[in-house]
């Protein structure tokens, strides 16, 4: 799956959004627990300080008075982090008294400005204990009248807060862990299974590029099934403007061919007439230029078309038979190293020309014989195999400027060998329009050597 495939950004997306919401989703369940946890822990230091309250309340000679008891037997075990004071706070009889717990020690007193009061008149806080155990402490003040003021406090060891709080963040952690895990594994599910019928059309597409397919065929889904027609007219929309661009060519070619040749013939019957040769030779010119760039028109309206693949071989070994025959009276080998798996992204007729107008030219110079080699070139990371058709012969070759000047439309560098010059003109302009290149070098046996470089498949 690549990177930036709409899969990948889906899937990334929505893995971020789901660890987002899992997060925050956390926070907010651990600190409410914990808000409950310290809620129910405060519950029962407030029921430990109104018992504390009400003994105050007794006098000091009655029996009731059980400030050691208070039915937890924590404030009796020494530094137990469990404790209770009552603190007199009137200055003429300052006296405390405390749990056994406290062990001689005191608790810290709340400080007014920082703590404040609930609406009992209750003040709630951590603070630090005798024992360096972090405490959660109340507090209240309770004012007896000519019987005094006191401060009465209650703490308990806020590891029991802490430690419930942590086994729940725990819990907390792997259970979301866990169902993180089960809704990413959902996420690409759906992501692979929704996005499926996108992958069959992007594969459709491909086959039509490369010919295997001429339409999308199948059901899709009612999201989709809209796409898939409106990629159907659009082919059939395109095929119809080529089938009208080549009707327009061909008219054109008829309509403008008659008038040359009729201008052509009129002048050849004052052959003596030098206006007459003069008309004859531009005649020629405007029928090569005529030919040419028609020629350019119904290759460019040829391969606009959805692309078509066409066999190699049979069309290479086809031209062998029929330019051996052709040349038979001079004796032209030709030897052909054929690459059976070989194909052409385009069209039969456009790789014939292409590779006849070589092979013919190569025929024409060569002394007795000719070379063809098809090879497939392996494609790089992403990148489509390249078709090289290389043909060489044994004739005298061409010179560098030459070469350059060959390839040019109408130019030909000896008038004695029959043909227009438009051949290696029209092969550099179709498979340059194919994307492709044609290439021209010194032949190892001796002559010229053609390259024709295509996509393939």
């Amino acid at each position: 799956m690549r990177a930036n495939s709409l899969a990948t950004r889906l899937f990334l997306s929505a893995t971020a959004w789901l660890v987002v919401i899992l997060a925050i989703t956390g926070f907010v369940l651990s600190s409410v627990y914990r808000d409950a946890t310290e809620r129910a822990f405060d519950r029962r230091l407030n029921l430990h300080l109104r018992n504390l309250v009400a003994e105050v309340a007794v006098p000091d000679d009655s029996p009731d008075r059980q400030f050691q008891s208070l039915g937890e037997p924590l404030f009796k075990l020494p530094l137990s982090g469990w404790y209770w004071q009552i603190a007199r706070t009137d200055v003429e009889k300052a006296d405390m008294r405390a749990s056994r717990s406290l062990w001689d020690r005191k608790l810290p007193k709340l400080d007014d400005q920082t703590v404040e009061l609930t609406a009992a008149g209750i003040r709630v806080a951590y603070v630090d204990g005798p024992e360096g155990q972090t405490l959660r402490l109340v507090e209240r003040a309770v004012d007896l009248g000519s019987d005094g003021s006191f401060l009465v406090s209650v703490a308990g060891d806020a590891s029991e807060i802490f430690d419930e709080t942590r086994s729940f963040d725990y819990y907390l952690g792997g259970t979301f862990t866990a169902l993180g895990i089960v809704l990413l594994l959902t996420t690409i599910f759906q992501v692979r299974f929704g996005l499926a019928p996108l992958k069959r059309i992007s594969e459709a597409i491909a086959n039509i590029r490369s010919g295997r397919a001429e339409r999308l065929d199948g059901k899709f889904p009612v999201e989709i099934a809209p796409l898939a027609r409106e990629t159907n007219a659009l082919i059939d929309a395109n095929r119809e403007i080529v089938e009208r661009a080549r009707t327009h060519v061909g008219n054109l070619a008829h309509a403008i061919k008659t008038p040359l040749s009729v201008i052509v013939n009129e002048a050849s019957a004052r052959s003596g007439d030098p206006f007459a040769a003069k008309v004859m030779e531009q005649a020629g010119m405007m029928r090569d230029q005529v030919a040419h760039h028609l020629e350019r028109a119904r290759i460019a309206a040829r391969v606009s078309i959805v692309a078509t693949i066409s066999e190699v071989a049979p069309i290479i070994e086809a031209l062998r038979r029929t330019m051996e025959k052709i040349h038979r009276d001079r004796g032209i080998v030709i030897d052909l190293r054929n690459d059976a798996s070989a194909r052409f992204r385009g069209e039969r007729q456009d790789l014939e020309e292409m590779v006849g107008n070589l092979v013919d030219n190569a025929c024409k110079w060569a002394l007795s014989r000719v070379a063809i080699d098809v090879v497939v070139d392996a494609p790089a990371a992403e990148a489509n195999p390249l078709l090289r058709i290389t043909v060489d012969d044994d004739g005298r070759g061409l010179s560098e400027s030459e070469r350059t000047q060959v390839a040019r439309r109408g130019k030909r560098l000896d008038e004695s060998k029959p043909g227009s010059g438009l051949g290696l003109s029209i092969v550099v302009d179709l498979a340059a329009l194919y994307g492709g290149r044609l290439e021209l070098s010194s032949a190892p046996i001796g002559g010229l050597r053609a390259e024709l470089v295509l996509p393939g498949i």
